[in-house]
């Protein structure tokens, strides 16, 4: 039996055509939410963009607000609050009664801010947001603690500043930093005793190979600094599509799928290589790590990150418009209906219970037939025995 019970959930960026209406996808995120939640999904994680084109929400935070009123149990994350484009005071304000909104059903992701066009639009330095990043969440860590800050640095000024409510959560919500390629992210979460969310995690040009690198460097630095890493709160993110045949899996992402490996390439030029005349998705299952495949593909998939990482909290799919919609709601149901019991061990009673029958099943189907003969025979009702020895309530020969 597994430690940890492993929790599932999404990760929207979101990731949407430019051919299609965008007040429409919008809509279709908070349906998204609504069907996951419905499901049984336990978590949900929000990105912010403002560029690019085809990631349409600019506040995770607005998002989860509305999100939270349509839905009943899903927890939202913001993934990721990119701090180096807001002041920290308005960061934590903003989480603080986004807390108190959702009685504590959001979490805090934050990173550096993902695309360069982002940062050279508010004139910033792609260089210094990293360090910015760092900055920004040790004042947010102490102004959620209830502290009172003054701070001055080239990009923000905090006078004796303080959030006016405490959280709603206690101590705070849960805080999760991103991680991709870089150990960076894991530094920072082993200092302040962090989550981590793994965003690359099947990305077979860097995050994978350096998942247990970053584990252990986040590790190594919640050591020197008191803590101890919980793998419970370390998530790994990656693509899936899911239908009940592989054949029907490979049709269902032709939909959409050229549309999305275009726009990663623009982002990333070379990404998943050359295609020359090979089927895109061939290129990209050989990965080995993204499914478009069945709900066995996907738990294969599983195996091998908990090979590579070990144990961890929880899988995120990152959405996509890969397949049609009603193809990608069927996707995320057919992981909960044959996935999740698989790492959750849901079924073992069930599976136990089903044996038992199997292994015992003529004694079993022959003391229920001798009892229904016996009760037949005790009231002398001859013509109704016949008729069940016909229709098989009682065997045969009895």
């Amino acid at each position: 039996m597994p430690n940890i019970k492993l929790r599932h959930g999404v990760f929207l960026a979101p990731l949407h055509p430019v051919d299609e209406d965008a007040n429409s996808v919008i809509h279709r995120d908070l349906e998204l939410m609504e069907w996951l939640d419905k499901l049984g999904y336990d978590e949900a994680w929000i990105g912010e963009h403002h560029s690019g084109g085809w990631e349409t929400i600019s506040s995770p935070e607005l998002f989860i607000a509305a999100a939270a009123e349509r839905t009943k149990r899903i927890k939202f994350g913001t993934g990721v609050i990119s701090l180096p484009y807001h002041h920290p005071l308005m960061v934590a304000n903003r989480i603080t009664q986004l807390d108190h909104q959702t009685r504590g059903r959001v979490m805090f992701g934050f990173g550096p801010g993902l695309l360069v066009s982002d940062a050279q639009m508010l004139g910033i330095d792609p260089q210094t947001q990293r360090d910015r990043m760092a900055q920004a969440l040790g004042v947010i860590l102490r102004l959620l603690a209830g502290e009172r800050v003054t701070e001055k640095t080239e990009w923000y000024t905090l006078n004796n500043a303080m959030v006016h409510l405490l959280p709603y959560s206690q101590p705070r919500p849960e805080i999760a930093v991103a991680s991709a390629a870089t150990p960076s992210g894991g530094k920072l979460a082993g200092k302040h005793d962090l989550s981590m969310l793994c965003v690359a995690a099947t990305d077979p040009t860097g995050g994978y190979n350096v998942l247990d690198i970053n584990w252990n460097f986040a590790c190594e630095t919640a050591k020197e600094h008191g803590h101890t890493m919980s793998r419970s709160k370390l998530r790994l993110m990656g693509p899936m599509h899911i239908a009940e045949t592989r054949e029907q899996a490979r049709e269902n992402v032709r939909f959409g799928l050229m549309k999305y490996i275009d726009y990663a390439r623009t982002i990333t030029p070379g990404r998943f290589g050359n295609f020359g005349d090979r089927d895109p998705v061939d290129v990209m299952l050989d990965s080995g790590h993204i499914v478009i495949g069945t709900p066995d593909d996907a738990i294969s998939v599983l195996k091998k990150l908990q090979a590579k990482q070990g144990e961890f909290g929880a899988f995120l799919h990152q959405a996509h418009d890969w397949a049609n919609w009603e193809n990608t709601k069927r996707s995320y149901e057919l992981y909960i209906r044959y996935v999740v019991p698989h790492f959750n061990n849901s079924n073992v009673n069930r599976d136990a219970s089903f044996a038992d029958w199997k292994q015992h099943s003529t004694e079993y189907s022959g003391k229920t037939s001798a009892a229904a003969k016996a009760t037949l025979e005790k009231y002398g009702v001859g013509g109704v025995m016949e008729a069940a020895r016909k229709t098989g309530m009682i065997g045969a020969k009895s």
